[in-house]
């Protein structure tokens, strides 16, 4: 990752195809448009590849988090599950929505433990949302085990994971709604943009009207469409399309290439006693954006970050002190600070987020570091790196 290190003509071609009809918009414009529908034709191609039954391309994956939660009906007051660590878009997406975000522990998945959800359930409880962090997956078996029995939504954010599995099954296709990034740092990229996917009909009805003001895209005369619902704009441009579009059919190649350097990288760490792996509930089905591993405790894991840095052994996130990934550095959250008055400080049942006490999580993210994989590193590379994390740990770890 990311996709951009492959860029080459087949996204030039892609994007001047687009150029050639004039035609941005990605709806309507049929005579100019030369049969050209590259948002369309994402579409088709992500739901066959996912194995899903519908999807709907948009401008991000916070909008993707944002449609899934109101195709879902989750509004007002009512309280969601998710994870400390993710990007905060999800914890976003929710507020936007007037929900609750509610926290609860991960395990050593990175994600979010399903033994540990059901100590946040409360009455106002309505969905649950687990973030497939860097590459792999949550326990997804059990959690949809869980939100079946509870009767609860589950929205699957796998923003960062296109390409995992559990199973056999795509990441984003376990729950009522899954949802994908494609911005700049993504395994594919179409600078922005994102996608919620769906088995549901009528869930991908509501997405697909909701993300374009309400329009039931119903006929060819966009003027005449009627509004069966109120929305918004999450619209992508053919253009972004048009790149992920090129990006999208290079995936399988993106995903050897990843696996390969990760299991070298791997094999050099595995060395060492004083590391353990990241959990994985399929090996086979981790996309392999990332390497993750754990250390006996932050003390070694702060410094191994550190001097891997020193060492040039760039791409270690010590995610603990992280500004965007973990709850701990989210200041703004604490306070409840935004532009306008969010909903959820309203209602008697938010949570004080400056006191939120999660020391399971802290546990892990204090001892976690995650190596991100490129896809353009060479054999010397990946040598030179190896050698240098040796010399580190030798010194550190033993």
């Amino acid at each position: 990752m990311p996709g951009f290190e492959i860029f080459g003509d087949e996204e030039r071609k892609e994007v001047m195809d687009v150029i050639e009809t004039g035609v941005l918009f990605r709806y309507g414009f049929e005579g100019a448009r030369k049969g050209r529908w590259k948002a369309r034709s994402f579409e088709e191609e992500l739901t066959e590849r996912l194995g899903a039954g519908y999807c709907h391309l948009c401008s991000s994956g916070t909008a993707a988090l944002s449609i899934a939660l109101a195709a879902c009906g989750i509004g007002a007051g009512d309280e969601v599950i998710v994870p400390p660590f993710t990007f905060v878009a999800t914890v976003e997406s929710v507020l936007t929505a007037g929900a609750v975000p509610v926290f609860a522990e991960i395990d050593e998945t990175l994600c979010l433990d399903p033994d540990r959800i059901e100590d946040k359930f409360s009455e106002r409880t309505r969905a649950v949302i687990p973030v497939h962090m860097c590459g792999a997956m949550a326990r997804i078996d059990a959690i949809v085990e869980i939100c079946r029995s509870r009767k609860l939504v589950l929205i699957e954010d796998a923003c960062q994971s296109l390409g995992a599995a559990y199973r056999g099954k795509a990441a984003g296709t376990f729950g009522h709604m899954g949802c994908f990034s494609f911005d700049p740092v993504k395994t594919v990229t179409c600078g922005e943009g994102g996608a919620v996917v769906t088995d549901d009909a009528a869930l991908y009805r509501a997405a697909d009207s909701f993300a374009d003001h309400g329009h039931d895209h119903i006929g060819n005369d966009r003027g005449k469409e009627r509004h069966p619902i109120l929305g918004t704009n999450f619209r992508i441009s053919e253009l972004n399309a048009a790149v992920g579009l090129a990006q999208l059919r290079k995936l399988d190649r993106i995903l050897e290439i990843q696996r390969r350097h990760r299991d070298r990288l791997k094999e050099a760490l595995a060395r060492f006693s004083g590391i353990r792996f990241r959990r994985i509930p399929d090996e086979s089905g981790d996309s392999a954006t990332f390497l993750s591993f754990l250390l006996p405790d932050e003390d070694s894991a702060r410094k191994t970050a550190a001097a891997f840095n020193d060492a040039g052994v760039d791409g270690c996130f010590y995610w603990y002190d992280n500004n965007w990934h973990y709850l701990r550095q989210w200041e703004h959250l604490k306070r409840l600070q935004c532009a306008a008055r969010l909903p959820a400080a309203e209602f008697d049942h938010c949570p004080d987020y400056s006191a939120v006490d999660l020391p399971q999580s802290d546990s892990v993210m204090a001892r976690t570091i995650s190596m991100q994989i490129k896809l353009g590193w060479t054999e010397e590379d990946l040598d030179r790196r190896c050698e240098a994390m040796e010399r580190v740990l030798r010194e550190l770890v033993g």
